[in-house]
């Protein structure tokens, strides 16, 4: 049986080549692709580009990316990779004009401050809401291990923030953001979301953060824990290790399993040892409160997942990768690596 298919969506940062700084030219990039799979993003400063449904995201993700360094290069501008801004004043970001920013302007006030931050989205194709909720308890526990596999935010606006994922922290401030809640059904989620609705805590469908989610739009569930990769391989990496890990959970659920009751303190903790740390030193186990070696978690998961895909693991994160750029010649390295690494075939 084929497995199902997947989408990526990426979220890019436009800077100045000769500054390094982040710079408001995300639409002008934009006008030069014209194609709908890339889009503007909430701020100035942001791109976006969607992979079609697929069952390998990796030729799209280099094809797309290669589209827009070339509409960034003919504008005398480069596209970067990266959770955070490295460089530039990024705070507050000019929001683009739209009347759902504007809505959200209104409802969130400061937290569009740190609106210039970028992740990646890997949706995965599974039009039952009920199993969708359901798989969403056994993504919950693997999260942390997800951001610290990714991580590649380490710098913000110039400072090293000591986290290897900042742009996680950052996230985190939001009101319906970070680990969703363990679910009993699609019910118990849609009646959560009622109550987040009356309470004006949304705005809309799309503002429910959690970083799993049954997408509104599409028949997918969503998962949305990572900064963007450094390179198309690693984010393509990504999409093909979420869908296997989904596709586990889905024959857990359609066994009769509904997931395991992970407790939420002891998962906020494990998100934060992972923004810290990525695969640096310890994991905290977000099902026994052990600390264990951020590797032998990573290699849990890579085992749980090898009856449907065989996975090596990585050896480093992006964060890892922009501080060695640092080390050799500060943050004009940091940007001109990212910038080189872009376009990278996956």
């Amino acid at each position: 049986m084929q497995a199902p298919s997947i989408g990526v969506e990426e979220e890019y940062l436009v800077i100045d080549p000769q500054t390094r700084s982040v710079v408001p030219c995300a639409a002008a990039v934009v006008a030069r692709c014209a194609s709908e799979q890339i889009s503007a993003e909430i701020t100035q400063f942001q791109i976006e580009a969607k992979t079609v449904p697929c069952q390998d995201a990796a030729k799209e993700l280099t094809a797309l990316r290669v589209q827009v360094a070339a509409a960034a290069r003919a504008e005398g501008l480069a596209v970067v990779a990266t959770g955070t801004p490295v460089f530039g004043n990024a705070v507050p970001p000019p929001i683009n004009e739209h009347p759902r920013y504007a809505v959200g302007t209104a409802n969130y006030r400061a937290l569009h401050d740190e609106q210039s931050i970028c992740a990646s989205q890997v949706h995965v194709h599974l039009p039952d809401r009920e199993e969708a909720v359901l798989v969403s308890n056994h993504l919950r526990p693997w999260l942390p291990t997800l951001l610290a596999l990714l991580a590649n935010s380490p710098f913000w606006q110039g400072r090293d923030t000591g986290y290897a994922s900042w742009r996680s922290l950052a996230w985190a401030k939001w009101p319906v953001a970070g680990p969703p809640p363990y679910f009993h059904g699609i019910d118990d989620y849609e009646r959560i979301v009622a109550q987040l609705t009356e309470a004006k805590v949304l705005v809309d469908p799309g503002t429910i953060f959690w970083d799993v989610r049954p997408s509104a739009r599409v028949p997918t569930i969503e998962v949305r824990v990572t900064d963007v990769p450094v390179t198309a391989a690693e984010s393509a990496w990504l999409a093909r290790l979420v869908r296997a890990l989904v596709i586990v959970s889905l024959e857990q659920v359609r066994r009769g399993d509904p997931g395991p009751v992970v407790s939420a303190e002891l998962l906020r903790a494990s998100y934060w040892q992972a923004a810290r740390d990525g695969l640096d030193g310890n994991a905290i186990e977000p099902l026994g409160g052990r600390l264990v070696p951020a590797a032998k978690q990573v290699q849990g998961l890579l085992d749980l997942v090898r009856p449907v895909l065989h996975l090596d693991a990585p050896v480093s994160t992006g964060a890892a990768r922009q501080r060695a750029a640092y080390a050799r010649g500060g943050f004009q390295a940091v940007v001109d690596d990212l910038v080189s690494a872009f376009e990278l075939p996956a």
